[in-house]
């Protein structure tokens, strides 16, 4: 059992770890706004943000993921977007988190980070839609369904690749000693 100190400790570097993906994962919301990504779908982005949602599960737990999660989708959407921007957000990344979270609850060592990016990139665009068609009051939007399943598919590859090279790197730092065994 660690001491109090040790405790603290950890606390204090778990709470600087959030705080460093948080903000990371808002600069790269910002960076990503800035991409001219010439697609003819409405909600498809590249979802660098969940490079850190993706990592922040691996190193901490579950709540500290989803706290990444809410911090960025409120700043991002504070910073560029509309209250409409803010629920279809909000929407897409919740469901994502917990579809991530929930595969690497079943087990780090069944799934790859590129397939459990993959169902979160599916899992946002999924919530995105769902929240859009609840909102516009329309199912017609789902129509963006199979198009948003290709592009949830090929930025997760994208972000899942990201991850998997972040992680080595990240776990070489000091910051990280003690979370490297924690579960999902």
């Amino acid at each position: 059992m660690p001491s109090l100190h040790e405790q603290a400790h950890l606390s204090l570097k778990r709470t600087v770890i959030i705080a460093i993906f948080s903000a990371v994962a808002v600069v790269l919301s910002l960076i990503e706004s800035l991409i001219p990504v010439n697609v003819s779908i409405p909600g498809a982005k590249l979802g660098l943000a969940n490079i850190m949602i993706l990592t922040c599960l691996y190193f901490l737990r579950g709540r500290d993921a989803f706290m990444v999660v809410i911090l960025k989708t409120v700043l991002s959407s504070f910073i560029l977007g509309t209250f409409s921007t803010f629920l279809f957000s909000i929407s897409g990344a919740l469901l994502s988190f917990l579809a991530m979270w929930g595969l690497l609850r079943l087990g780090r060592e069944h799934f790859s980070m590129i397939s459990v990016s993959i169902v979160g990139g599916i899992s946002h665009n999924v919530g995105q839609l769902g929240a859009a068609s609840l909102y516009l009051q329309t199912t017609k939007v789902m129509a963006y369904l199979p198009l948003l399943l290709i592009a949830g598919i090929l930025t997760g590859i994208a972000v899942g690749i990201a991850v998997r090279y972040l992680i080595p790197s990240l776990s070489k730092l000091s910051l990280f000693e003690g979370f490297l065994t924690k579960p999902a």
